[in-house]
């Protein structure tokens, strides 16, 4: 079904060529050079990436994009941001969607307060704007922002519109706002990962199954971290644009950069239909480019798939999985344990098993990667005619876009849906963060959406409530509604797939959709509601630092969600010391108060003169043993010296771009995260731009939580740009020597770090 190959290759005239000594002589055999390093400038993502870079040298890129969005949990503080740096205008297409906080029904009028904002900007600056339940955001690029050879950001993760041609980048909330001052996205030019698509799905295989599949291959393995993966291959041809996209949109999950497909008719045709013809171009790798590694995908042989809590990645087959209940229920039930990590918590799933069947309570089939027209189609054919029945099972349908909406309601899928008993809601992102269709507890939902991480479904741990999702294709939903819940694979349902055409109508966009580009008005006056606060004010990097370790994480694998949870608490993302309240609450609730109290001790240093000793008396002992080496003798404690926490994890960063989860540890007085490695670019690009350090230590750390950790001459370091960093874990009277290290940082990202926050940074 998949493989990944353990060396480089080359590819030809849709051969693909081994690096070692039978390819080269194939190589030479076709003519071809075997020059990696000429061959790797042959990928379509290599043409894409230097269309777009300003800096002259391909292997240090500042790329500056054609075009970005953000929703409604980022756009505030970004815009904030670049307000306080000295924003004028936006300098490209800006694109605010509201459809994560969009149902308005948690914190009274916070959300539309920050939608008016959102408005209002668009306006004065010169955005677009999309309102509420029109579309998710990532249907909208699709339909009105993609295009062959473009290169999009965007400051929510599943930024991906590869299957349209397009190089397209989930980041942070403060890689935006360097676009929006007209500065660049700075990386070193990523590696390119082949992914080789061959063979025809079966019809009840739909692209979540594909992106399963690929996910379960390459997650756990890092295959395609930080890499681009482009798709190639004889099996694209068999794809339609719709389908690609399903593919495309969960990539994400591979912890991949980003992505681009080769296009072709299907893609011509995509850009016809929704009246943009002029943003076709064909695209392709040239004959004899390189790829890093490449991940071979026979799509014949993919079957029904589905992905076990609490991962993408944890996947089987469906057929697996049923012949298997029992031993495959029983691991997810001790790894779920593990992660949930809260004895008052019982995770279970093997009491679901009634008759030798899985049952399930919830279906839900939503965002950008489930709500898609020809999933939606597929599941009306499936359920027309039929009933999901009338007991705990529950079936619900997110049109991704009111045009999409409008097509489904004209040609009678919406009939076919409800008349089987689903409800069919407003494009709306909440059940893929967990802020729509929460379960019971104890409940399980299949969804056909992005992540099923901890609590994205919205149960809440601290209330002893818990709930969990796995993740399946929108047709064998289907088939597990047509089964009244029973989990059924859509390989074991007959079914005639219609495929009726899709008519793209943009009017409703052209009536409602405000779009500014070019029209900056500075007379207009932003919207603040009361939940909107700017910035509190940070500090530069001293000379020195200490910090305590408040949070130590020994997870294989810390999310986004984790850092800083999704759902509802997304509301009071317009307020920084508001939303801060929130960060580690499910995974370690005491770190708000541990990291608080270091903060008042900051804020002495700032204030009260040398030792902050009332503030936290357990600093006098930490001060004396650091005073008692002659080596920092005459360290001085208010001029040159940072005090802060430190949150210590095995792979933080996996999941969502939100900046928050590094923002708020930096208003709660963070200075740094110590891991093994980190789980995304994106996260450690936020922690770089909220001026924290992104140390790494490999192996046994010499530190526990409530240690305290200094840091001489870190000032000097990051100046230097050194790789390994000298620190001392202060205990017990001594200075215990061990050694950070420091993955190599731009010349920008240095300067934020110094000046404490890219806001100081640009205010300097």
């Amino acid at each position: 079904m998949i493989k990944l190959y353990d060396t480089g290759v080359f590819y030809a005239d849709g051969e693909i060529i081994k690096d070692d000594g039978e390819g080269k002589a194939r190589l030479k055999q076709l003519g071809l050079s075997d020059d990696k390093a000429a061959a790797s400038e042959k990928t379509m993502a290599y043409s894409i990436l230097k269309a777009h870079n300003t800096s002259g040298n391909m292997e240090q890129l500042k790329i500056k994009f054609d075009c970005m969005a953000s929703h409604d949990i980022t756009y505030v503080g970004i815009i904030q941001t670049a307000r306080a740096s000295g924003l004028d205008k936006f300098p490209v297409p800006y694109v605010l969607t509201n459809c994560h906080n969009s149902l308005c029904a948690v914190g009274g009028t916070i959300n539309e307060d920050d939608h008016m904002f959102g408005l209002s900007a668009a306006k004065k600056y010169g955005g677009i704007y999309v309102p509420a339940h029109f579309a998710v955001i990532h249907q909208y690029m699709r339909e009105m922002m993609a295009g062959c050879g473009k290169m999009i950001l965007g400051s929510d993760s599943h930024t991906r519109y590869g299957a349209l041609g397009t190089m397209a980048i989930g980041e942070g909330g403060g890689e935006l706002a360097k676009q929006l001052l007209c500065k660049t996205y700075d990386i070193n030019r990523p590696e390119v990962i082949g992914v080789y698509l061959t063979g025809k799905p079966d019809p009840a295989v739909g692209p979540q199954d594909i992106a399963l599949a690929i996910i379960g291959a390459v997650f756990k393995n890092g295959y395609v971290k930080n890499k681009v993966m482009e798709f190639i291959g004889d099996g694209i041809k068999n794809l339609s644009a719709e389908y690609r996209n399903g593919i495309d949109v969960m990539t994400t999950e591979t912890t991949c950069l980003s992505s681009i497909w080769m296009t072709d008719d299907n893609t011509k045709d995509w850009y016809i239909t929704h009246g943009r013809p002029e943003d076709f171009k064909e695209i392709a790798p040239e004959r004899g480019a390189y790829y890093d590694g490449l991940v071979y995908v026979d799509m014949s042989k993919v079957k029904p798939m589905i992905a076990m809590p609490f991962h993408p990645s944890n996947v089987y087959t469906i057929d697996e999985l049923n012949a298997n209940l029992y031993d495959i229920l029983d691991e997810v039930e001790k790894n779920g344990a593990k992660q949930i990590d809260n004895p008052g918590i019982e995770f279970k799933l093997k009491d679901k098993v009634k008759n030798g069947r899985l049952m399930v309570e919830q279906g839900v089939i939503a965002g950008c990667a489930g709500g898609t027209y020809d999933n939606l189609v597929d599941v009306a054919d499936m359920l027309n005619g039929k009933t999901i029945g009338d007991g705990e099972f529950t079936l619900s349908v997110y049109p991704s876009s009111q045009p999409v909406f409008m097509s489904l309601v004209e040609n009678g899928s919406i009939a076919k849906l409800m008349q089987a008993g689903a409800t069919v809601r407003s494009a709306f992102c909440g059940p893929c963060f967990g802020a729509g269709d929460v379960p019971p507890n104890n409940g399980l939902s299949i969804r056909h959406s992005t992540r099923n991480f901890p609590n994205r479904e919205g149960s809440k741990p601290g209330n002893g409530q818990i709930a969990s999702v796995a993740l399946m294709d929108a047709r064998s939903i289907a088939a597990t509604a047509v089964n009244k819940g029973v989990l059924t694979p859509a390989t074991d349902i007959d079914v005639n797939f219609t495929k009726p055409k899709y008519y793209f109508n943009k009017t409703v966009y052209d009536n409602r959709v405000y779009n500014g580009y070019g029209k900056a008005d500075n007379s207009v006056e932003l919207k603040f509601g009361p939940n909107i606060t700017d910035w509190p004010e940070m500090s530069p990097l001293a000379d020195n630092l200490l910090i305590k370790v408040v949070s130590y994480i020994t997870d294989p694998v810390t999310t986004t969600d984790e850092l800083i949870p999704s759902g509802e608490t997304s509301s009071y993302r317009s307020n920084p010391l508001g939303l801060a309240e929130f960060t580690l609450s499910r995974k370690d609730p005491a770190y708000v108060g541990r990291a608080k109290e270091v903060r008042k001790a900051e804020a002495a240093r700032n204030t009260e003169g040398e030792c902050p000793k009332d503030a936290l008396p357990e600093l006098k002992d930490v001060f004396e043993t650091i005073h008692g080496d002659d080596r920092f003798k005459d360290v001085h404690f208010r001029k040159d010296l940072c005090i802060g926490s430190c949150v210590y994890a095995y792979k933080p960063g996996d999941g969502s771009a939100r900046e928050q989860a590094a923002s708020c540890q930096k208003v709660l007085g963070g200075w740094a995260n110590i891991a093994k490695e980190y789980a995304t670019k994106r996260y450690r690009s936020n922690l770089i731009n909220w001026g924290m350090l992104p140390f790494l230590y490999e192996g046994d750390t010499p530190f526990e939580n409530g240690d305290y950790i200094f840091v001489p001459d870190i000032r000097k370091a990051i100046k230097a740009n050194d790789s390994s960093i000298k620190a001392y874990v202060v205990k017990n009277g001594a200075l215990n020597e061990f050694e950070l290290n420091m993955a190599e940082l731009t010349e920008d990202e240095r300067s934020i770090i110094l000046s404490g926050c890219l806001i100081n940074y640009y205010k300097n």
